[in-house]
């Protein structure tokens, strides 16, 4: 059996190349997260750039301490989710998710390079946007790119589980890469036959089910939420056999507190239908500029979920009731990838020639000025490196990364609490 450090520090896949840190110029830092540091950096020889996530063994190993066991008795619970995010992108074979450059393990830090997106994040662009929105075509376009990510994930059995503005880049070319995949976690892989119809099950849950939604969702305000889970350990090649579809779930508690599904709250099990719900919140945010839920603490933003309806303002549009099927509290009567796909707002559009479009809506200049920004951390070496992630996360902090698995403050009242800061990348 291989332990979670000998995980990270294995011979990767033949084609995923172990980084020379020799070749590697660190140009600067470009934002930090829950478990590491971002760099820009330029492949000396090769003569491109690279984005280059950074991880701090201390860290981790702080995390773990701080964990739950398992209930194996195991702890380790956060190397497994580096070691699975590696895992997932090294299979992953799309033009809108991360190629998997390299991969590095140093005894004090582990880490992996993707291709550089100039473009920022969504939620950057958004803000350039005039009254800090998005026009319906533009939506259309970054909501279908979406679907298509997440339906390439889906078959794979990869749930996403953290679909925000932040985490969706733009890339050199305009489209999108969906990225951090540390949440993400591991079902049978998804089959259109085997998607539940919208209309196949009451709305109205029993009020049993009712009853039984609000005790995990007290305990997950009043306490911290533990970031076990166990669905994440598994292989993204591995096979599962189940009954059903439908009984297949995770039960871990994760994601960023405005984007988490009322299933994910109510501790009952989650599957896919979890990243459709997040891509309602998304589309409401692109449209109106806010999340629908957000309250002014957690207790008050997941009872919103729990209980509140969209307020969808404005006269009625296809994208506003594209959105309140996504919104929908019970997964089994949210709408499928293939409802999506065959809504009135993607009416006329060729699913096999988005990716072909040669002129996104927004395409970022070639932003030399950021290639050649001088070096502010003062990094010459990789040993600057090491020791510039080692002292960010010194005192065990996270960075800032508001995500509902690691954050122990249940009264924050910003998960965009980034957005003025410039570490915001990952």
């Amino acid at each position: 059996m291989i332990d979670d450090q000998q995980q990270l520090t294995r011979r990767p896949h033949h084609s995923i190349p172990t980084l020379d840190l020799d070749r590697l110029e660190i140009v600067t830092a470009l934002g930090r997260g829950a478990k590491g540091v971002v760099f820009l950096a330029r492949d000396k020889v090769k003569d491109e750039v690279l984005a280059l996530k950074v991880i701090c063994r201390d860290s981790i190993e702080k995390k773990n301490h701080k964990a739950v066991k398992t209930s194996n008795g195991n702890e380790g619970n956060e190397y497994r989710r580096v070691s699975f995010e590696q895992e997932v992108l090294r299979n992953l074979n799309h033009p809108l998710l991360p190629r998997l450059r390299g991969v590095l393990a140093t005894d004090k830090v582990v880490g992996y390079a993707i291709d550089y997106c100039p473009g920022r994040d969504l939620n950057s662009l958004r803000k350039k946007q005039t009254e800090k929105m998005f026009s319906d075509d533009i939506i259309r376009f970054y909501a279908a790119e979406l679907v298509l990510a997440l339906e390439y994930l889906h078959n794979l059995g990869i749930v996403y589980r953290d679909l925000k503005p932040e985490n969706i880049m733009i890339q050199e070319n305009g489209h999108l890469m969906l990225v951090d995949f540390d949440l993400s976690t591991k079902l049978s892989p998804m089959s259109p036959e085997k998607s539940i119809p919208p209309n196949s099950v009451s709305q109205t849950p029993p009020d049993s089910v009712k009853k039984k939604r609000f005790f995990p969702f007290v305990r997950c305000c009043n306490s911290g939420i533990s970031p076990d889970d166990t669905a994440s350990q598994e292989s993204v090649n591995s096979e599962r056999t189940t009954e059903s579809e439908s009984l297949e779930k995770s039960n871990s508690f994760v994601g960023t507190e405005e984007y988490v599904a009322p299933e994910i709250i109510s501790g009952n099990g989650h599957d896919f239908a979890v990243d459709w719900w997040s891509l309602g919140i998304l589309l409401h945010e692109m449209l109106y500029g806010t999340t629908p839920f957000r309250g002014p603490n957690r207790k008050e933003t997941f009872y919103r979920i729990l209980t509140k309806p969209p307020d969808l303002v404005g006269e009625p549009t296809s994208l506003r009731n594209l959105i309140r099927k996504l919104l929908q509290k019970d997964p089994k009567q949210r709408i499928t990838l293939e409802g999506i796909k065959g809504h009135d707002y993607f009416k006329g559009i060729d699913w096999d020639l988005i990716l072909q479009m040669d002129r996104p809506p927004y395409i970022p200049a070639q932003s030399e000025a950021e290639i050649s920004v001088v070096n502010k951390e003062g990094i010459k070496g990789f040993d600057d490196v090491e020791s510039f992630v080692q002292e960010i996360f010194a005192n065990g902090e996270d960075g800032g990364k508001n995500k509902g698995s690691n954050d122990e403050n249940p009264n924050t009242n910003d998960s965009h609490n980034l957005n003025n800061n410039p570490f915001s990348v990952f």
